[in-house]
């Protein structure tokens, strides 16, 4: 992957990312993103014989999930549930922002103040 910025690049599913890119961006280990993928909670693009490629759309799930296994101490098999929730919950809110589009402005109700 060409480096353009930072960390600009990772947001753009079209990008692809190496096990160890992603291992780098998601704080963890190459064995674990292999378990995942074993799992069947990671899914590669293509086997590599060198190194299987992925979407970088996994970089935000899998920060999640990371972030979340940290905080608190959940093993692998709970970050593959966690991944699926999360890509369940994208597609969802993909689903409601088109949906939403279709309504017309005037009668959209008004959003709730938290």
């Amino acid at each position: 992957m060409a480096t353009q910025g930072p960390e600009l690049a990772w947001l753009d599913a079209r990008e692809t990312v190496t096990v160890t890119e992603l291992s780098r961006v998601c704080a963890l280990t190459p064995a674990e993103l292999d378990e995942l993928v074993e799992y069947g909670a990671l899914v590669p693009l293509a086997a590599m014989p060198q190194e299987p490629l992925f979407s970088a759309e996994w970089v935000m799930p899998l920060r999640a999930a990371g972030k979340l296994r940290r905080d608190f101490d959940l093993d692998l098999f709970a970050v593959a549930i966690v991944l699926d929730y999360l890509h369940r919950i994208d597609g969802l809110e993909i689903q409601l922002r088109s949906l939403q589009a279709l309504v017309p402005a005037s009668t959209r109700p008004k959003p709730v103040a938290t």
